[in-house]
């Protein structure tokens, strides 16, 4: 619970500042261990700092508000207003000089130093694990080292960002770091450094646990998405899923399949490829998680400027039986949730090689689909039949809860609106502060 959050909420309701610390004292005292009096003075505390920041009226430290909440917009739920939030965020940003920037909506950042290409990538645990300490700790490793693969570079280190909020157990530290070198150890990539924090400081009480681990990798040449090209084929591997299938299997009861999922086949498929004469070759890499191929096709079809076509029976048959059959049964869309698998796309005689490359070392793969001219667009081929394959307002919905959430429909086009303003005076309020510093 977010202690600032009701208090300002309450303020802002003209709530009288004695009831607001008398009911504030009453959830204290159902979630810590507290006695009356001692809630009492917390919540006093926390009127007395909420107050002191109440009229702010300084320019760097106000923010022209959307009115739009996360939620709502869909932000981090791998959908359509999750991947329209990421490119204001890229406007905002503006042109960095990257290699591969923002700009690019990949799956990491590249520079070029010393001769080589640096990439740089950071993926954040998945929130539905905050109780499954290991599983958040070895299922974001695995992400953030599968973003720097895909780009061709071959990754040297791990750093890691881990919040607990007030009343985690310091355990829930250790175990996470545990399942983040878990992976790291047994890819040869080391954990250097990282920040360890409470969520909110004092003013969030109970357990939630939220972080990220990042990668920095070096490269040759890199596998950009911009780089697909017309007649290249897309080659996919098998894929068992991570955190967002292992979140649908706990929270299902399909407590099996979880098991599936703790499996290093990418990494182990991509290093064959960093290893091989091929990867020169290939034009670009993803893996398939940001919403599913409904995602990332989208997303590559848009960065490309390209017809990206996909045959959704052949994507069936790649992915993990055990994950399939559940995500059948749930009524899941295997094609709108992140079931991370390696795609590949290159010119035909390429991913033929790289096919019985894989095949070679056991790791399963099919080519799903093809890339051509025309209208940049996602095309699935469904009963023999194109159709159109774009991702939805959010990715699958894949617990319970979101299945409720996903529900809630919202005036998108008017949220939007609202959202090109609060961006727009965020790059308004960036270049003040920059003019004002350069003077």
């Amino acid at each position: 619970m977010d202690v600032e959050g009701y208090a300002r909420r309450s303020l802002k309701q003209g709530r009288a500042s004695q009831d607001i610390i008398s009911d504030l004292a009453d959830c204290i005292v159902e979630i810590k261990d507290v006695s009356r009096e001692y809630a009492l003075s917390f919540a006093r505390a926390v009127i007395v700092e909420v107050i002191a920041t109440k009229e702010l009226k300084n320019d760097i430290l106000m923010y022209e508000k959307s009115g739009v909440s996360m939620g709502m917009f869909g932000v981090g739920s791998r959908g359509t207003g999750d991947f329209y939030a990421h490119r204001k965020i890229a406007e905002i940003i503006g042109n960095s000089g990257a290699t591969v920037g923002v700009e690019d909506m990949d799956d990491a950042g590249v520079v070029q130093a010393g001769g080589q290409f640096i990439v740089c990538t950071v993926d954040g645990m998945h929130s539905r694990l905050s109780d499954f300490p290991y599983l958040a700790g070895f299922h974001v490793t695995r992400a953030t080292l599968r973003d720097c693969y895909v780009m061709g570079a071959r990754p040297v280190m791990l750093f890691s960002d881990i919040h607990v909020a007030d009343d985690g157990d310091v355990a829930k530290i250790f175990d996470y770091t545990a399942g983040v070198t878990t992976v790291g150890e047994l890819t040869g990539v080391p954990l250097v450094s990282g920040s360890t924090l409470r969520i909110g400081g004092d003013m969030v009480i109970g357990d939630r646990m939220t972080g990220c681990v990042g990668t920095v990798g070096v490269a040759d040449h890199i596998t950009a998405r911009r780089q697909a090209a017309p007649g290249d084929l897309l080659l996919m591997t098998e894929g068992a899923g991570g955190g967002t299938i292992a979140t649908t299997a706990l929270y299902y009861g399909y407590h099996d399949v979880v098991d599936r999922t703790i499996n290093l086949t990418f990494l182990h498929a991509a290093d064959i490829i960093l290893k091989s004469d091929l990867l020169g070759s290939i034009h670009a890499m993803t893996d398939v998680t940001n919403g599913g191929l409904r995602g990332d096709i989208h997303e590559m079809a848009k960065t490309a400027g390209l017809r990206f076509i996909i045959e959704e029976e052949t994507v069936q048959g790649l992915v993990n039986p055990d994950v399939y059959r559940m995500l059948m049964e749930l009524k899941i869309d295997p094609l709108g949730v992140s079931i991370d698998a390696l795609l590949i796309i290159a010119r035909p005689d390429t991913i033929h090689k790289v096919q019985s490359l894989l095949s070679g070392k056991g790791i399963k793969s099919s080519i799903i689909g093809r890339v051509e001219e025309g209208k940049a667009e996602p095309v699935l081929i469904r009963n023999g039949m194109e159709e159109e394959f774009n991702p939805r307002f959010r990715e699958a919905a894949y617990t319970p809860l979101k299945k409720l959430v996903e529900k809630k429909q919202q005036d998108f086009e008017l949220m939007k609106k609202q959202v090109d303003l609060a961006a727009k005076a965020a790059i308004e309020k960036k270049a003040r502060i920059i003019q004002k510093l350069t003077r």
